[in-house]
């Protein structure tokens, strides 16, 4: 399908097979913006996309080196009505929660400008690759509101209460390099290299068994956000289900017979 603000496309250097896609933010003419249409792009996207099974890691970026996005339209929002505004905002909402509850993993790749709902985006990923010469921040108490799209949850679980106080309270800028030791940032590459380092992580994530990372995934994501006992209760109930899988048995097989595996799916 073809969108007005987004491509989707596979990862460099990989073919359909491998299974990395990578969605790009496509309006650098306004440093990679959002505005209605595209959050409505991402809608369809995001679901068309959690329901190819030959979808193994999706990758976002934005067009371009100068920005991953600047976050919201603002002059799109300039003298939007509050019900319009909420109605974006639901929008927006549906949107990001998709990207936290996708069913693979999701890395952001970030170069340049993330700002505003922009970082909120690449936050709610599973982990952020960024180049060094990165520049984020969470400015909205700026323009008198406060971070909508889970930043404020997301930035008190990664970099801690009083790191993340301040970066919320006085919306200042950050480096990539800051943002890795603040544990917001995973990973940092060379300038323009953000791309090509989350499609190294994805090539290594491919090679393991496909329903074990979902389920690693879902158990790590919501385990997380509960007490211990119940979110090991959780991994045990995923690998009960992983032991009768024939992908358990291919693995097993794989070790001993030393050789690559031969993942199904199944």
């Amino acid at each position: 399908m073809q969108y007005e603000t987004l491509r989707i496309e596979n990862a460099p250097g990989t073919t359909d097979a491998d299974g990395i896609r990578v969605l790009v933010i496509n309006r650098p003419e306004v440093m990679n913006s959002m505005n209605t249409l595209m959050f409505e792009e991402m809608r369809e996207a995001f679901h068309q996309l959690a329901f190819d099974n030959t979808v193994r890691v999706l990758i976002i970026t934005g067009q371009g080196t100068r920005a991953f996005s600047a976050g919201g339209d603002l002059k799109e929002r300039n003298g939007m009505s509050d019900e319009t505004w909420r109605r974006q905002h639901q929008l927006i909402e549906g949107v990001f929660m998709t990207v936290k509850d996708f069913p693979v993993p999701v890395i952001a790749a970030v170069e340049g400008h993330a700002h505003g709902g922009g970082l909120e985006l690449a936050m709610m990923t599973d982990f952020i690759v960024a180049s060094r010469t990165a520049t984020m921040s969470l400015a909205e108490v700026k323009r008198g509101i406060l971070p909508g799209g889970g930043g404020v949850q997301n930035m008190v679980r990664v970099a801690g209460m009083p790191r993340a106080k301040q970066l919320l309270f006085t919306g200042d800028a950050f480096s990539g390099e800051q943002a890795a030791q603040w544990n917001i940032v995973n990973e940092l590459t060379e300038p323009g290299e953000a791309l090509a380092g989350a499609t190294q992580i994805a090539q290594r994530i491919v090679k393991s068994a496909p329903m074990s990372v979902r389920y690693i995934k879902l158990s790590a994501s919501r385990g997380g956000e509960v007490d211990f006992h119940t979110g090991y209760a959780m991994d045990i109930a995923a690998y009960n289900v992983l032991v009768s899988s024939n992908d358990r048995l291919e693995g097993v097989a794989a070790f001993n017979e030393k050789r690559p595996p031969r993942w199904t799916n199944t």
